[in-house]
């Protein structure tokens, strides 16, 4: 394979033994990188509060329940989301059983199946070489490993869409598309409105119609053939919803599926207008920089790949060669996820399905570098962004050896909540836990903070040095090598920061002494100590909390009565039965000192606590 890195590429050819025999060395490349990286992050860490568990719970329910229209969290009604996940993730857990690996097995999948969707888009455009390096940009980029590290489902999102552009690519190739092949644009978009809703649909959509309209190109539409295109994806995207609608009609104070799923959770969440008000709002600069921190450590290059798309208004329309035209349609489609989000409600990760147009841009012109001549344009820029990244390997190298080398371990037993700071304003961003983190903190660090350091200096050192050698190909591996030693290590953290993320040694010490009519309650939403409910499988009460992702479903008269307020725990903790009392953030033990009653703490882990109302024989009397 190295040999093909650093010789010309061939002109992508037809399909055939020829073609498998020149990608199947790529194909293995692929899987290797993803493998090392992906794969240790199965089974470990412990699955996190909030959507990564509130999601998994989803599935299990559904295996439960074997209802594949109406989901569920905690008994309650779900119908916040999309299913095809839930519906993946119901057949892992048939197969494998329930747990943190079969959880994450069909999104870990579906990352590898991206990559190769990464790769063929790229080989289709400028040969196995670009397709390679497109898809070792994404796979080793930080931003696809952080969102895969938990269960929502924006990785399935991207494959789709690449899907989707890539056989959009096709039809614009051939004077009169096939039927297959525009119904499997429908397919695909189908798949993707299962997976994400609207968007699924309005990204195509808007990717293929803005394009066309700025290359002169709308004739092309009918070719398209839209109206048996439309049918297809009617077919396969809407008998859910249908169904859903006609299960989940208005009852009590609820209103029906359509005005929930289309207009509330859609619609009003674009605007900003959604019931309940509970979403935060990513800055508009946050978002769109934040996209040189996910393609990390590819930036550089890929800021310089957007050179490659035509600027020339007049040729859009006169006409474009074959990978201009390509450059153009991969510019079009990240633009339009990124603009179709800054006028909306946003999280930092829902620039994910921007990111395999802007790495299959990369990959193309690490092609062009590493089959350029010695000495010219794009050799010197390769060289000079590989000084710039020398220059952060060593700066980041020097922190992280500081920083491990003058911190001190904690004592054995030390709760790492107990070396951190508070930082709520942060919080908006779903890794915002992570300004908790002190130089006290550091201490429990320590070797992942070597293996970081390291890593970054060394491959960005090589990266430097067989640039400078003239031999871009293995540099693009050092990267890619150094990649998977850095990932390594956020993996490592992410275990150790664990406790501030998830609640599974609560939920364990529960399950270990819970016997049948005890009551476990947490205080506030499901949502903040949704492991709990993962890991006990036991229905979870709420303590004056009715919003959040259950207020719709607990609106039905179906719904289960888990729902407390002061009065009704306050019987509760008084009576005979054992009460399990989860604080998610430490808060509501003045409940407790006003009952008058003792308490009892029966475990504590990230600043989070459970307590019970009738001794064990473990517990510690407070």
């Amino acid at each position: 394979m190295m040999g093909q890195m650093e010789g010309h590429s061939s002109a992508p050819t037809a399909a055939g033994a020829s073609a498998s025999s020149k990608s199947l060395p790529y194909l293995i490349g692929i899987i290797l990188f993803w493998g090392l990286i992906y794969l240790p992050g199965l089974a470990s860490p412990a699955m996190m509060d909030d959507a990564d568990s509130e999601h998994a719970v989803i599935a299990r329910e559904m295996l439960q329940t074997h209802d594949f229209v109406t989901m569920h969290v905690n008994g309650i009604r779900y119908l916040d989301k999309a299913p095809l996940p839930y519906w993946i993730m119901f057949g892992s857990y048939s197969l494998f059983g329930v747990s943190e690996f079969s959880a994450r097995l069909p999104f870990t999948l579906f990352a590898l199946f991206t990559f190769l969707a990464v790769f063929a888009l790229g080989r289709e455009i400028a040969g196995e070489q670009a397709g390679f390096y497109s898809a070792l940009v994404l796979a080793t980029a930080i931003g696809p490993y952080i969102y895969t590290r938990f269960v929502i489902p924006d990785i399935m999102v991207c494959f789709w869409l690449t899907v989707t552009v890539h056989f959009f690519l096709l039809c614009l190739k051939e004077a009169r598309p096939s039927r297959l092949l525009c119904w499997s644009i429908g397919i695909a978009s189908a798949c993707d409105v299962l997976t994400k809703g609207l968007i699924g649909m309005v990204f195509p959509v808007g990717i293929i119609g803005a394009y066309l309209l700025i290359t002169g190109n709308l004739r092309f539409l009918p070719r398209l053939r839209i109206i048996s295109t439309t049918i297809v994806f009617l077919a396969v995207a809407a008998p859910w919803h249908v169904l859903a609608t006609l299960r989940n009609p208005a009852a009590g104070q609820a209103k029906g599926f359509f005005w929930f799923y289309f207009i509330n959770e859609q619609i009003y969440r674009y605007l900003n207008l959604r019931v309940p008000h509970d979403y935060d709002k990513v800055p508009l600069l946050v978002f769109w920089g934040l996209i040189l921190v996910w393609l990390f450590p590819w930036t550089f290059f890929v800021v310089s790949s957007v050179k490659q798309v035509p600027l020339r208004l007049r040729a859009w329309r006169e006409g474009l060669e074959d990978q201009e035209r390509a450059t153009l349609l991969l510019a079009v489609w990240a633009l339009v996820i990124l603009v179709f989000f800054s006028f909306s409600t946003r999280q930092e990760y829902y620039v994910l399905p921007a990111l395999p147009a802007l790495a299959v841009l990369c990959g193309i012109w690490l092609q062009k570098e590493a089959t350029s001549p010695a000495g010219g344009a794009l050799r010197r820029s390769g060289l000079r962004f590989s000084v710039v990244l020398l220059a952060m390997g060593v700066l980041g190298f020097a922190m992280a050896i500081f920083f491990a080398a003058t911190s001190q371990p904690p004592p054995p037993g030390t709760d790492i909540a107990d070396l951190l700071q508070q930082a709520p304003a942060m919080y908006k961003l779903s890794m915002g836990h992570l300004f908790d983190l002190t130089g006290r903190a550091m201490g429990v660090f320590r070797w992942p903070l070597v293996v970081f350091g390291t890593g970054l200096l060394l491959g960005t050192l090589f990266n430097w040095i067989f640039r400078k050698r003239g031999s871009a190909g293995r540099a693009n591996l050092a990267l890619a090598g150094m990649m998977v030693v850095l990932l390594y290590a956020v993996h490592v953290s992410l275990g150790i920061f664990n406790p501030m993320l998830g609640s599974k040694p609560l939920a364990m010490a529960i399950r270990e002494n819970f016997r049948p009519g005890d009551t476990v309650i947490i205080n506030g939403e499901q949502a903040w100590s949704s492991s709990v409910l993962f890991y006990t499988g036991v229905p979870l009460h709420m303590l004056n909390s009715q919003a959040g992702d259950l207020w719709y479903g607990s609106l039905f008269p179906d719904s289960p009565a888990v729902f407390e307020d002061d009065a009704s725990f306050a019987r509760l903790w008084a009576g005979s039965a054992r009460v399990f009392f989860v604080m998610p953030k430490n808060q509501g033990l003045e409940k407790l000192e006003a009952g008058g009653k003792p308490y009892y703490r029966v475990a504590r882990s990230g600043g989070k606590s459970v307590y019970t109302n009738h001794p064990l024989n473990a517990d510690t009397r407070k």
